[in-house]
């Protein structure tokens, strides 16, 4: 049978050995950016700031949760450059039911070179009034 590398992987039989790259975070270690959001009513096409992501660190997924249905609202996660970059819009109904987030694009992206803001984009409705969302970023820094 075939034998194939990943793409973090594909040097490593060669002579001399490649070795994996910190900018693709093989090896890495993962940091979470906690965001805390108080719902308040806020507009469909309102963007909430989640984090300022570092140079040098990788997007590995997103964990959602909040403490009440978001009805009909959605929420995308991307940055200033596409609002849906590491999560196409999605519906949360299920209460304190944390739910993964992310996209394979997102993943195989690397790290960045430069410093990178996370946003949330309300959209469909506007959000509740009371309750609290909590979404937190996991990203893979080198050691």
């Amino acid at each position: 049978m075939a034998q194939t590398f990943s793409t973090e992987l594909a040097g490593v039989d060669s002579v001399p050995a490649v070795k994996p790259s910190s900018i693709s975070a093989y090896g890495a270690r993962l940091k979470r950016f906690r965001a805390t959001i108080p719902l308040a009513s806020q507009a469909s096409g309102d963007t909430v700031v989640l984090a300022d992501l570092p140079a040098g660190y990788a997007p590995a997924f997103f964990i959602v949760n909040t403490s009440v249905t978001l009805g009909t609202s959605t929420i995308a996660l991307g940055n200033a450059s596409s609002s849906t970059a590491y999560s196409a819009a999605t519906t949360y109904t299920a209460a304190n039911l944390p739910v993964f987030a992310g996209n394979a694009a997102m993943q195989a992206g690397g790290s960045g070179s430069t410093t990178v803001r996370i946003l949330a984009t309300i959209g469909v409705a506007a959000l509740p009034a009371s309750g609290t969302l909590v979404i937190e970023l996991y990203a893979a820094c080198a050691n």
